[in-house]
């Protein structure tokens, strides 16, 4: 289609030669316009695990002569490649032996980004490029990333006459998630304080006491909640 175009331009030209001066049609002079998506604008991984972001051009066509990669925020380059450049592969030293662009697909102007072994410092936009020419066009994919933490530990102290302290805590914990105490009946009973400390990896480590009187009967339910995910832990006692 586009060397057809060419043609009957070129054709055109040779018609309208003696009013103006044109310059010779060349293969490279006309670049067809297009856009970029993603199948999925966000997208929530765990920590440790493995995801991939594609992005697809539109109308589908051969990107295989084009540049193509991914980059973080303020322009961080992750992958770039350009086949008449030979810079497959080419990443910041942060990603090395992390990410993987998968270009097999390229004919069908799809591409993806693998990422092995995501850490909380993965989370954040990625934005995935087709340039061609002088024409760019992008898509973002926002990665939230996610940690389950480990089961509840509950711990119980008698500080004085007044009543019971009960403290749960559970560590590998990420984003911060909510801290709920309930009653037997399902009420919210009121902490009585809640704290947490951050690991090296960005996992955080949550404690939360409650002050049980004598007049609280029935189990008690310390419940932590991830935000991101939905899921949830509980311990009772």
């Amino acid at each position: 289609k586009r060397i057809l175009k060419k043609a009957v331009v070129c054709l055109i030209s040779k018609h309208i030669s003696v009013a103006f001066t044109l310059k010779p049609c060349s293969p490279t002079s006309f670049t067809e316009q297009f856009t970029v998506h993603t199948s999925r604008s966000l997208q929530v991984v765990l920590v440790g695990g493995h995801t991939e972001l594609s992005c697809q051009l539109s109308p589908p066509e051969s990107a295989e002569h084009m540049q193509v990669g991914w980059y973080r925020d303020h322009y961080q380059p992750i992958s770039v490649y350009k086949k008449e450049k030979k810079l497959s592969g080419k990443s910041t030293q942060n990603y090395t032996n992390h990410t993987v662009l998968l270009k097999d697909a390229l004919g069908e102007g799809k591409m993806t980004l693998r990422i092995h072994n995501v850490s909380i410092t993965d989370e954040g936009k990625y934005h995935c490029f087709f340039k061609d020419g002088d024409i760019s066009e992008e898509a973002v994919v926002d990665l939230k990333v996610a940690a389950l933490g480990l089961d509840i530990q509950i711990n119980v102290h008698a500080p004085d006459s007044k009543g019971l302290v009960v403290e749960c805590n559970s560590g590998g914990w990420y984003p911060q998630p909510q801290m709920k105490w309930r009653d037997s009946r399902g009420n919210v009973v009121p902490a009585s304080s809640k704290t947490f400390s951050e690991d090296g990896a960005g996992l955080l480590h949550l404690k939360t006491s409650v002050l049980i009187k004598n007049s609280t009967h029935g189990p008690i339910t310390c419940c932590f909640h991830n935000p991101v995910t939905s899921q949830e832990k509980r311990a009772s006692i």
